[in-house]
């Protein structure tokens, strides 16, 4: 969690233990390792049910599954029954989840009503040592000696970009980028009395429920213009947030939902309310009449799609590969890992429009060398979710960053395929203690001579009008056009591009959230030469270089490449945009070389 996340959680904790104070029940803290505080509070009061959360995030999995452990052998007489509860929009239908979102919506299943009237619940008949709730400095001291190594803290604590305009000023302006790394003092203005906005940040809502749903309310409203102060409050952060249109929802709302202050049902059911009463009862068979409304339900059902997409994935193992689930910023992020324990750690980043199951035939043939291996799906890709934001290559650099940081905890080998190179490129130039080496297999980016490494770039991206029809162009051609697309990007061994990679391909193209993927073909910036990011490591860089892809002259860039990268080693090799798809085997065999004669 983010300072701000763990500053809502405390809210969410102090609103929590009132409710159920005033439903006759209490919540108890206590700080400690979850396994054993859970047993010893067990074996204290000797239950007969034990509920828990329904989650998908691994290191949460695995504690759930050792409590579970645990609970079956450390307890005398009868075990107790553990149930796993859950929110969820629909019935339980883990089992019969289609993978095509397309599929899905066919079924037109019913939504489940929130409940309404809360019950009573039973007083504990024990007086507890509840516990106090802590502060935020106190939370922080307790989290402090985390298994995240110390020296690579501070590492994730400034933005990728932030990073850039650090590597790129001169040494004479470096008292005026610590004057703008420090937090610039607003205009004192008078904070509403019920004010959402309660962290030091002010940057999502949080409080209690009723301070929740009041600042929904707000945010559904927002063309109707209010003389409340706390709703003016929600709409001047709405227009802040909405980098693209809905945008804004995710980026206000998403950590109360993540923090079950409000449910996503709650959401829903919230929202088509006050559309009927802009409708005079009724829903449009065309739409939501706001954007508001629209933003907000369609957020949460895709939230609930990419949920149930990670419950089934979990489930669902082939032979390449078992996936784990990491939450970056609030989002699924899919993973794979290939762990032998011995070795060097391998991350294998796909290309646009790919997945980590893009490297079915590497993950595998590489850890049996005896090496760590892992493969990530980006945000925005394969089943990853696709939440409504602008994606460029720095937020997918912060997002490879931080899982080295927090999952991976050692420095890696670095292997990227196309926008997934240059993203590896980004990664190794910006933090470069992370990174043992990088190999970029067909990748993104040119080399520029006497490239001006000035900043000049501005912070904030939007979507432009070309980039909103150009998006929408080339989502109508690739249903019709993309196996061809992808056979063209294999023209050694064009059967590998066989019906299970295109249809993969076509499914993640009908995902929610998959049109801003394609919006960011157009607001991706490349400008930074590859000469530029591999400087002062050129020794550790190997390009692998299918001489036959169709997107560009592959003997051009590599003469540039060779020219202005003094130090990198280059391995050409007869194939197309996706050597380590086509021709696995062999660049296989060139990774495992260059590793070997790294370490």
């Amino acid at each position: 969690f983010s300072d701000e996340m763990v500053e809502l959680l405390l809210f969410a904790l102090e609103d929590l233990r009132q409710l159920l104070q005033q439903q006759g029940s209490n919540l108890m803290i206590k700080f400690g390792v979850a396994e054993n505080v859970i047993i010893e509070l067990a074996k204290e009061v000797n239950p007969t049910h034990v509920f828990i959360e329904q989650e998908v995030e691994h290191e949460l999995c695995m504690m759930l599954e050792n409590v579970n452990k645990s609970l079956s052998s450390c307890l005398l007489g009868l075990t107790p029954e553990v149930i796993t509860w859950k929110t969820p929009f629909y019935d339980n239908l883990v089992d019969i989840l289609p993978w095509s979102f397309e599929d899905f919506q066919k079924m037109k299943l019913p939504i489940a009503s929130p409940v309404v009237e809360l019950p009573r619940l039973p007083a504990s008949g024990v007086d507890f040592p509840w516990g106090d709730l802590p502060s935020l400095a106190e939370l922080k001291q307790y989290t402090s000696n985390d298994v995240v190594q110390e020296e690579w803290s501070s590492i994730t604590r400034l933005s990728a970009m932030d990073q850039l305009r650090k590597k790129r000023r001169p040494i004479s302006e470096s008292r005026e980028l610590l004057e703008d790394e420090q937090p610039r003092k607003k205009e004192k203005r008078r904070k509403p009395q019920e004010s959402a906005f309660i962290t030091s940040q002010e940057k999502s809502v949080g409080g209690g429920a009723t301070r929740v749903l009041n600042a929904f309310a707000a945010y559904l409203r927002y063309l109707e213009g209010t003389a409340r102060d706390e709703w003016q409050e929600v709409h001047e952060k709405l227009r802040v947030t909405e980098k693209r249109q809905g945008a804004s929802f995710d980026a206000l709302f998403r950590p109360a939902l993540l923090l079950g202050i409000i449910s996503k049902r709650q959401v829903y059911f919230e929202a088509i309310k006050y559309e009927r009463e802009r409708n005079g009862g009724f829903l449009s068979p065309f739409g939501y009449s706001t954007t508001t409304v629209a933003a907000a339900i369609d957020s949460v059902s895709s939230m609930e799609w990419y949920w149930l997409l990670a419950l089934k994935s979990l489930r669902y193992k082939n032979k390449s590969s078992s996936i784990r689930i990491y939450q970056w910023k609030n989002y699924i992020v899919q993973y794979t890992v290939a762990d032998r324990h011995k070795g060097p750690n391998f991350l294998l980043v796909h290309g646009f429009g790919a997945f980590l199951e893009h490297y079915r035939d590497n993950i595998h043939p590489l850890a049996e060398g005896g090496n760590n291996v892992w493969a990530i799906t980006l945000l925005g890709y394969g089943k990853s979710e696709k939440p409504n934001m602008v994606y460029t290559e720095l937020v997918w650099a912060e997002l490879l960053r931080d899982f080295i940081v927090e999952v991976i905890q050692e420095p890696v080998h670095l292997v990227g395929n196309s926008i997934g190179g240059y993203v590896v490129a980004i990664v190794a130039c910006l933090w470069p203690t992370l990174a043992k080496s990088v190999v970029l297999v067909n990748s993104s980016g040119n080399a520029v001579p006497e490239y001006n490494p000035a900043f000049s770039e501005s912070k904030d991206r939007r979507i432009s009008a070309e980039a909103w029809f150009g998006a929408r162009f080339l989502q109508t051609y690739f249903r019709f056009n993309i196996k061809n697309t992808v056979k063209s990007f294999y023209p050694k061994r064009s059967d590998r591009a066989d019906d299970w990679l295109v249809n993969e391909m076509t499914r993640s193209l009908n995902d929610p959230g998959a049109i801003f993927i394609l919006e960011s073909i157009f607001s991706l910036d490349l400008s930074i030469p590859l000469n530029y990011l591999v400087k002062n490591i050129e020794k550790t860089v190997l390009i692998i270089q299918g001489m036959r892809d169709p997107l560009l002259d592959s003997q051009a860039k590599l003469t540039m490449l060779k020219e202005h990268c003094k130090g990198i080693t280059v391995k050409e090799i007869d194939a197309g945009h996706c050597p380590h798809d086509e021709l696995p085997s062999d660049v296989n065999l060139m990774i495992m070389e260059w590793v070997e004669s790294l370490e």
